[in-house]
């Protein structure tokens, strides 16, 4: 992206926040980021596009930064789990998020409407799978239930949390005794047999396409992170590059990949199969 496009994003972003996405118009933008209207036009179709390109540019630094926590750790360590789930909350509060999320939610845009839909769906099935992680494999049938028992947990800790210890308090206490206490309730719904959704419904929820670059996803996250391990900070930054290109670019270029690849090779990585396993598999679903 960019440096004019961020600025832009960055000047929306704050515009939103002062006066509400519906109170702010386009003629607002242009003012106030210094842009003409045809270069707007040219970023954006919309200001919904715009706003969501807010949240999706948000969205990607969180799931970047909770990759980078699992490095070289125990994916079965709740800590490493609460520190992720503390990370997305913090990027939430300083990005003001909860407070456009519900000016979206009681609007009547109704395509800003399913793309935060989709967004609540994507986090459940990310928590869901980190749960997994967490868990007995007995207890799988029980954690679509947990999965979506614990935002409701965590949202309503946390605003009594505040309510009581003011707007600025640290939210590691609150994440950590939620994070204790859903792992109590599915332990006691596994035992008691007791479930209300079933993991499957994730297929119906989300896309079919959408599942299956999920575990695209993860497989590449998981490749990108066991590189990381091993690599200096040249290697390091091409890695995640290549990430960033697969996973965030609407046209990912594929003779700079390759070029990542080569110079990755040239560094002295010495097996980088998988990830250029990984890479092949991408252009060749889409082709």
């Amino acid at each position: 992206m960019n440096e004019r496009k961020r600025h832009v994003l960055n000047t929306a972003h704050q515009l939103f926040i002062e006066k509400g996405f519906q109170s702010t118009s386009i003629q607002d933008i242009l003012e106030y980021s210094g842009i003409s209207k045809g270069t707007f036009y040219n970023y954006f179709s919309s200001k919904n596009e715009l706003l969501i390109e807010i949240f999706k540019t948000i969205f990607k630094k969180i799931d970047i930064e909770r990759n980078e926590l699992l490095i070289g750790e125990d994916p079965s360590d709740p800590e490493i789990f609460t520190r992720q789930i503390e990370l997305q909350m913090k990027t939430n509060r300083e990005n003001k998020l909860i407070p456009l999320f519900e000016e979206v939610y009681f609007s009547n845009d109704e395509e800003l409407k399913h793309f935060l839909k989709t967004v609540q769906l994507k986090t459940i099935r990310w928590i869901y799978e980190r749960l997994t992680e967490l868990s007995d494999e007995g207890m799988k049938p029980y954690l679509l239930d947990a999965a979506i028992m614990f935002i409701g947990i965590l949202q309503q800790n946390t605003r009594y949390y505040t309510m009581a210890h003011g707007e600025n308090t640290g939210l590691q206490e609150v994440v950590r005794y939620s994070v204790s206490r859903i792992k109590a309730i599915a332990k006691e719904a596994s035992q008691s047999g007791e479930q209300l959704f079933q993991p499957l419904l994730l297929e119906k929820w989300l896309p079919a396409a959408e599942l299956d670059n999920h575990d695209f996803r993860k497989r590449l996250c998981k490749e990108v992170s066991a590189l990381k391990t091993s690599s200096d900070m040249a290697s390091r930054e091409l890695l995640d590059f290549i990430q960033d290109e697969l996973l965030h670019s609407t046209a990912p270029r594929k003779a700079i990949l390759d070029s990542m690849i080569l110079s990755l090779s040239h560094s002295g990585k010495t097996d980088i199969s998988h990830l250029e396993d990984l890479i092949k598999e991408y252009f060749e679903q889409r082709n």
